[in-house]
This record gives structure tokens, C-alpha cells and sequence, in this order.
């Protein structure tokens, strides 16, 4: 044992956020302290490196409890959350086996999409059948112009069978607006506000289902950060709160009525803060119209995994994507979580994939036990801070909203389906120039990778809803991050010809070797053959290596220094037989490109666009 035992405070002193800054500026040397270490994120706020205990001083939420207002640590004590698993009903007895199976398998939340021709009461009767409706919660998807007659049909069935139906849970997803930004349906303001008041009415027996949803979902999944999505979702609720009770609908009930269906993306702690800061607003909301219990302004969430960052090459890597997406809401204390299976951007989910998806859950709860922890990220100056500021960038959104008109308006005039396209864009490009990294896509691809004989299309929801008229409505873009490159190698996989990119490695063993791996995963995005090199002697020696091996484009990989001599021999040597490159880019760069040489790859470069380039050439 130790002589003498630690004494913390005197062998460990406070130090002061001064003296930490001042211990940075000496490590960086003169560096910007801003720019080499503030974050500039897309939520509209700097993150900075550090947070320390007195950055919460103004953070009143932090003496929040979990299930009290205004509910930023959730509106429960537990972190318990439903397993949901959606099935698409084409038939109701397949969908019934289906549901009982996973049932067994650790799901207890199911949600349903049907097609409204289908439905009926024994369409119902044989969907249900053995299944216990007050053990699990049941979730509908249908057409808007079905939803009080699907609740009718429910709440009849549910009688029958003898069910306490103040104690079911459940949801209708009657969602009119999100028709409009995904379809481009037109809608008066005034059928709007009828398709979800006779909704909420139909539901009035089942007082914990909620009929109308809010489907931030489709904004995620065009690519929208934390701050966006919420700020528009809170905006839209609001519109839906607004014209219940603008129709007689008292404001709990309305407020209750409502359902937030929310995607999870990809930055694991802004996701986490964006669940608390949902809460938090929504509260603030639904209290200004001043409800009898503060239980009314409890914000109802379903988190779905997003789609925008999966991708169809190395699609197992979607397996580790979802599973953060996952923990993000589960951390942050959601009611239900939906885990999209990794195969489901090119073909119809299996057994296996859908099985994988129920797991990642399970995991999180038997074995990682989440549930058991109710909001950890309380108390964290880094997490509490991000709440507070994506509290702060979505409120402005929502006000700028409510400022202009409503959501509905905003959505009519096409406001938001612009500023949705323009993001996505934005963020097409950022994964074009690899400033945002897309692992096995634009960083790192398996290079030997065929994904063509897997993608079977069609993969679309069995709902059909016809309901409003089609008057060129701008609709929100169909997109996900890694298409364009997913694009170009099929481009290459489709054409009669593999192209062959050769390292031409000489000189400084280190940086041949780190621009040959540069060049070799740079080329692979695009599925072309790479063909790397220990090095050779001279460029000629490597000229000729590439010509026997069949090389359409020979990369010279070499240090900076070295180029002024090598480049222009390997150039003159191979006299424009095959596409000349150099890895990097040098000093000496100009007065290369003075000698003709005009293909330069290194990090500034687009990469998409530069081998759109090279793929213009190679697959005529």
C-alpha cells in the first residue's frame, strides 16, 4: 500500500478555463485559435473544443427532472422504449403470420401500411387476429381520406373483442401536409384542417392514440441538420395544433392527438441534443395555449433511422450507421424506435436484414441497458450546450415560420421544399469533395465490389393515396447522399471495359507510399481496377510495367520535390498513350501544367467530378 495516499484537492488543483486557453494558445504555435479549433456546424451555431462547469450558468433546464415540465429529460421516469418493427400489408393474413412472428422475436410495436382500397372490417378482423392489442402498441399508415373510417372500424373491432379502449396505444398517421411535400398534392387549408379534425373526432374512444402525425422524416431524409428538421417540425405541429383548436378541439386533447415522427442522422451528440431540445420547444408551445395539465404538452416521438447516409455498396457498413442512429434517440429517450434494415435502399427486405435491424435494438436494451438509465447525457457541458443551442437556431426557424404566414403556407408556397433542395445539394457537394466521408463510397470502397445484380427496384410503400389535386406543387427532393457516386460506378461496372489505374511509385518511400494509397482509394470510388506498387527504379521501368499489366491511366506517386524532374519525363515517356496523373499538388504544379500536364488528384480536388472526367474518356 502507498505511503502516502492522494490528497485530490491539493495534488490536483483547480485549473482555470484561462489557463486552459492559455496552455492552447502556447500548443498552437501562432495557429488561428478559432479556425484550427472552433467546429462550424450545419445547425447554424460554432461547437467549441472544450466546455467547462460554468458554461451551464445559463442553462436553466439542467435542474430538470425526468418527466416533469418542460419534459427535456423526457416525458417519462424509465427510459423504456417500444421495439417497432412496420410491415407492408398487401395481404392481411400474410401480414398477421408476419406480425405474430416478430411479435415473439422482440418487437412490441407494430406499424401497418395499408392501402386504403383494401380496407374494410374483416380486412381488419384478419390483420389483427391474435393479436393482443392492449400488450403492444399498433400504429396505421393509410390514406388521409380513410383515417376516420379506419379509426371507426377500430374502435368497433377493439369494442367487440372486449378491450378497455381508454388503455390502448396506438397511432393513425393522418398527415396531409406531408402529402403535400412528398407527392406534390395540392390542398386547400381549409381540407387540411377538416382531414385532421375528423380524425381526432373518429379517435375520441381511444384517447391514447394519436391520430395525426408529424412526419419530420421526409425532411431528414433529404439531408436536413438537427436545428432544420426540428424547427420545421415544431412549426408544423404547431399548424396542425392551431386548426384543431381553431375547430372546437380543446387544446389538450389536440395537443395529445398529435405524433412526431422524427429521423435519426448520422452526428451521434447533435441527434441526442436534438430529441432534448424537440421536447423542450414543444413544450414551450403547446403551453402557450395554456392546457389544464402540463401532461398535454408531452411530446410523443417515433425515432426512424435515416435514409440519406445509407448506401448500396459495402450496405453493411448501413449496419454500424443505424446502430449510432439508434443509440442517439434511445440515449435521448424517445417513445419508439424504427431501425431500417441495411438492405432496404436496393431490394424488399429479407428475414435476415429485418432481423438485424430488431436486434440492434435488443441489443441496446438486454445487453447494453439502456433502458435502465434515464437521460445520461444530463449534466454533460458538452451535451447540454448542444440542446441549448439547437433550442436556440430551431426556435428562430420556428418563428420565422409563424412570422410568415404558418407552415402551411410555407409548404403551399414552396419555401420549404426549396430550402430542403437547397440543403441537399449543399450536402451532395460537401460528399462530392469528401467534406463529409461516406465510408466504402467516397472513402475507402471495397474495390473488387459488384453491386449491380443486387439492386431490384420497386421498393415502395403499398399506400397509395390519390386524395388532392395535382397542380405542380414543388415537392421535397428524392435523394440520398451517396447516389451520385453509386451512379458513376455502376456507370463503370455496366461498361464493357474495366479501366485500370496503375501506381507509378517512385522516389521517397514515405510519400509514394501515402499518395499510391491516396490514389488507389480515389480511383476505387469509381470502381475502376487499381494496381499498386512496391516502386520502381526509374519512370520508364514503371511505363512499362503499367503497359504490360493493360493500365488506362498511370498515377505517378512520388514527393514534391521530386515531380519537377519525374513528371515531366513520365509525361513525355508515355506520350498521351495512356491518362497521365500526379498524385498531390505540388509547388511546381503551374510550371507543369505549362508542359501539358493536366491531371492533378489531391484532397482540394472534387471528386466526383473528376472521375465523371476520366470516365468520359475511358468508357466510350
Amino acid at each position: 500500500m502507498a505511503e502516502k495516499k492522494l490528497n485530490w484537492l491539493a495534488d490536483f488543483p483547480a485549473i482555470s478555463t484561462e489557463e486552459w486557453m492559455a496552455k492552447i494558445t502556447t500548443d498552437l504555435k501562432g495557429a488561428d485559435f478559432e479556425k484550427k479549433l472552433v467546429w462550424r456546424t450545419d445547425e447554424g451555431f460554432n461547437v467549441m473544443p472544450f466546455y467547462r462547469r460554468e458554461d451551464l450558468a445559463n442553462i436553466e433546464t439542467v435542474n430538470s427532472a425526468p418527466g416533469e415540465f418542460p419534459f427535456v429529460r423526457g416525458t417519462k421516469a424509465d427510459n423504456t422504449w417500444f421495439v417497432r418493427q412496420n410491415i407492408e400489408v398487401c395481404c392481411p393474413k400474410e401480414a398477421n403470420t408476419k406480425a405474430l412472428d416478430i411479435l415473439n422475436r422482440g418487437v412490441d410495436s407494430l406499424g401497418f401500411c395499408i392501402d386504403k382500397k383494401d380496407l374494410s372490417k374483416e380486412f381488419i378482423a384478419t390483420l389483427l387476429k391474435d393479436i393482443c392489442a392492449d400488450c403492444i402498441e399498433l400504429n396505421f399508415n393509410i390514406c388521409i381520406s380513410k383515417a376516420a373510417e379506419l379509426l371507426d372500424i377500430l374502435t368497433a373491432y377493439f369494442t367487440e373483442k372486449g378491450y378497455n379502449l381508454a388503455e390502448l396505444q396506438g397511432s393513425i398517421n393522418c398527415d396531409p401536409i406531408r402529402g403535400m411535400l412528398t407527392k406534390g398534392k395540392s390542398f386547400e387549408k381549409v381540407t387540411v384542417a377538416e382531414r385532421i379534425v375528423a380524425a381526432v373526432k373518429a379517435g375520441e374512444k381511444l384517447p391514447k392514440y394519436r391520430v395525426v402525425g408529424v412526419n419530420g422524416i421526409v425532411l431528414n431524409n433529404c439531408g436536413a441538420a438537427s436545428s432544420q428538421e426540428l424547427g420545421y417540425v415544431l412549426a408544423w405541429g404547431n399548424q396542425y395544433l392551431e386548426m384543431m383548436t381553431e375547430a372546437g378541439i380543446d387544446v389538450d386533447t389536440a395537443a395529445k392527438a398529435i405524433k412526431f415522427n422524427l429521423g435519426i442522422g448520422g452526428n451521434y451528440f447533435m441527434e441526442i441534443a436534438k430529441f432534448r431540445a424537440a421536447r423542450l420547444l414543444w413544450a414551450k408551445i403547446v403551453d402557450a395555449y395554456a392546457p389544464k395539465c402540463h401532461c398535454a404538452a408531452k411530446m410523443h416521438v417515433n425515432a426512424e433511422t435515416s435514409l440519406f447516409n445509407t448506401t448500396i455498396f459495402d450496405a453493411h457498413v448501413n449496419l454500424l450507421r443505424t446502430q449510432t442512429e439508434a443509440m442517439s434517440a434511445a440515449i435521448a429517450g424517445v417513445d419508439s424506435i424504427v431501425v431500417n434494415p441495411f438492405d432496404i435502399d436496393y431490394k424488399t427486405p429479407d428475414d435476415f436484414s429485418e432481423r438485424i435491424a430488431r436486434n440492434q435494438q435488443l441489443l441496446l436494451k438486454e445487453e447494453a441497458h439502456f433502458d435502465k438509465v434515464t437521460d445520461p447525457a444530463a449534466g454533460s457541458y458538452y451535451l447540454e450546450n448542444l440542446t441549448a443551442n439547437i433550442a436556440t437556431e430551431a426556435w428562430k426557424r420556428f418563428l420565422d415560420i409563424e412570422n410568415n404566414g404558418g407552415f402551411f403556407e410555407a409548404v403551399a408556397t414552396g419555401k420549404v421544399q426549396a430550402d430542403m433542395t437547397a440543403t441537399a445539394t449543399k450536402r451532395l457537394k460537401n460528399v462530392s469533395q469528401r467534406k463529409e466521408t461516406l465510408l466504402g463510397t467516397n472513402q475507402f470502397p471495397n474495390f473488387n465490389e459488384i453491386a449491380g445484380d443486387k439492386i431490384v427496384l420497386g421498393n415502395e410503400c403499398c399506400c397509395k393515396c390519390d386524395c388532392g389535386e395535382d397542380k405542380g406543387l414543388a415537392k421535397l427532393p428524392v435523394v440520398r447522399a451517396a447516389q451520385e457516386f453509386e451512379a458513376l460506378r455502376l456507370e463503370t461496372e455496366h461498361s464493357a471495359k474495366r479501366p485500370k489505374a496503375f501506381m507509378l511509385t517512385i522516389g521517397n518511400l514515405a510519400m509514394r507510399l501515402a499518395r499510391a494509397q491516396f490514389s488507389c482509394n480515389f480511383f476505387a470510388c469509381a470502381g475502376y481496377q487499381v494496381i499498386d506498387n512496391l516502386g520502381f527504379e526509374t519512370v520508364e521501368a514503371g511505363i512499362e510495367a503499367a503497359r504490360k499489366a493493360g493500365a488506362d491511366i498511370i498515377v505517378l506517386c512520388s514527393s514534391d520535390d521530386e515531380y519537377a524532374e519525374l513528371a515531366p519525363r513520365a509525361f513525355k515517356a508515355i506520350g498521351g498513350k495512356e491518362i497521365f496523373v500526379v498524385a498531390g499538388a505540388p509547388a511546381c504544379m503551374e510550371d507543369l501544367q505549362k508542359e501539358g500536364i493536366q491531371n492533378f488528384i489531391h484532397v482540394k480536388v472534387n471528386v466526383l467530378d473528376t472521375l465523371k472526367s476520366f470516365n468520359a474518356q475511358l468508357l466510350k
